[in-house]
C-alpha cells in the first residue's frame, strides 16, 4: 500500500515530487561525525542532538528513536523498531518487525532490515548496512513453519556491503549470529542458522548455506560456495571460486571444486603476526599429518596422536589448536575435513 501511495503521488503531483527530491538533495540530513565532535567541544553543557526526519518518511506509532537520528526521504520505520543514538537511514531504507539497532548504525539507500515475523533482530553499534542489502528477513528453508519464532543477532563494527542478504534462523531453537568487525562484501549470502565469528572477510559473492560455522579471522576469496553444516576454522583461507563441501581446519588453505587442502595459510599467518617458530612448528605438524614419509604410519588419528606425543610440537598452543580442529571435524554430525592435495608450498 505504501508503494502504491507513493507511486500515485508521483503521477498526480509531479511538481511536488520534484520539489521534494530537490529539497532532499539540497538539505543536509546526515550530520558528519566530525561536525558533531567540533560542536560538542564548544558547548559548555551537553545538549542532545535533535532528530532529523524528512517529511516523506513514515515513522509508525510505537517506534522508539534515540537522539541525533537522521531519517531520509521515503524511509519506513515500523511500530516495533528501536533505533539507537545517531543512527542514519539514507533515502529509501525500511526497518520492519521487532528490531533493535544500536548506536551509530548507518543504513545506506535501499537497505531493508527486519521483517514482520515472530522473533526478533538485534543489531549492535557502529554497523554499516550497504545499498539494497537485505538483513533479517525470512529464511529460505522449506522446513520453516509459518508462525515459528526466528532470530538474528549481529554484533558491532560490521561492514555489510551492497546487495548482501542475511537471513533469520529457521526455527525458534536456533539463531543466525554475526559477531564483530566483519567485512561482508557485496552480494554475499549468509543463510539461516549460520554462526559467523569476529574479524572475518567474506569477499564478493561468498555464499554460506544453512548452519555454516565461520570462526575468527577467516578469509574467503570471491565466488566461494560453502555447503550446509560446514565449519571454516580460524585463520583459514578459501581460494576464489572454491566449492567447500567439508570442514576447513584452522590455519589451513583450501581451493578448488571440491575444495582440497593446499597447505598452511602462510600469508594470513604472517599478516596476523604469528611467530616464525609457530609457523615452522605448524608446518612440521601439517607434514606429519598429511604428508607422512612412511606410508605405513596408519590412519589420520594415529598421525594426530603422533603430533600430540611429540613434546617439541605439542607444547605450542597453535599446534594443539590445529590438531583439535581436525579432530573436531570427525565428530558426530560433522562433515570431516577437505581432502588433502599435495602442494609444494606447504
Amino acid at each position: 500500500m505504501l508503494f502504491k501511495a507513493a507511486r500515485s503521488l508521483s503521477l498526480l503531483r509531479k511538481p511536488l515530487y520534484l520539489s521534494i527530491l530537490h529539497a532532499a538533495s539540497s538539505e543536509r540530513f546526515y550530520t558528519p561525525y566530525s561536525d558533531v565532535a567540533d560542536r560538542s567541544r564548544t558547548r559548555a553543557t551537553y545538549e542532545p542532538e535533535p532528530n532529523r526526519i524528512h517529511p516523506t518518511a513514515i515513522i509508525q506509532a510505537g517506534a522508539v528513536l534515540g537522539q541525533g537520528v537522521s531519517i531520509g526521504p521515503f524511509c519506513t520505520v515500523g511500530p516495533s523498531a528501536k533505533l539507537g543514538n545517531s543512527c542514519q537511514l539514507h533515502p529509501g531504507c525500511h526497518v520492519f518487525g521487532d528490531i533493535e539497532l544500536g548506536d551509530n548504525c548507518i543504513l545506506l539507500t535501499g537497505a531493508i532490515v527486519g521483517a514482520d515475523l515472530p522473533g526478533f533482530t538485534i543489531i549492535g553499534s557502529n554497523n554499516i548496512i550497504g545499498h539494497h542489502a537485505v538483513v533479517g528477513v525470512k529464511c529460505q528453508d522449506l522446513k520453516y513453519k509459518p508462525g515459528d519464532e526466528c532470530f538474528l543477532l549481529v554484533g558491532d563494527d560490521n561492514d555489510i556491503r551492497e546487495y548482501t542478504s542475511i537471513h533469520l534462523s529457521s526455527k525458534s531453537s536456533d539463531k543466525t549470529v554475526i559477531g564483530d568487525n566483519n567485512l561482508i562484501m557485496g552480494s554475499c549470502h549468509i543463510a539461516h542458522d549460520c554462526k559467523v565469528g569476529n574479524n572475518n572477510i567474506l569477499a564478493n559473492n561468498t555464499l554460506l548455506a544453512g548452519h555454516v560455522v565461520v570462526e575468527d579471522y577467516t578469509h574467503t576469496a570471491g565466488a566461494t560456495v560453502v555447503h550446509q553444516f560446514c565449519h571454516l576454522g580460524s585463520f583459514s583461507f578459501i581460494g576464489g571460486g572454491s566449492v567447500v563441501a567439508q570442514d576447513v581446519p584452522r590455519y589451513l588453505m583450501v581451493s578448488g571444486d571440491r575444495a582440497e587442502l593446499r597447505g598452511l595459510n602462510l600469508e594470513g599467518l604472517r599478516r596476523h603476526g604469528f611467530l616464525n617458530t609457530e609457523v615452522k612448528s605448524m608446518r612440521r605438524a601439517y607434514q606429519k599429518i598429511f604428508m607422512p614419509i612412511d606410508a605405513q604410519t596408519g590412519g589420520i588419528e594415529d598421525r594426530l596422536a603422533e603430533v600430540v606425543q611429540n613434546e617439541e610440537l605439542s607444547n605450542l598452543p597453535v599446534v594443539h589448536s590445529m590438531v583439535q580442529s581436525i579432530r573436531d571435524s570427525f565428530d558426530k554430525n560433522r562433515r570431516g575435513i577437505c581432502k588433502f592435495r599435495h602442494w609444494s608450498g606447504s
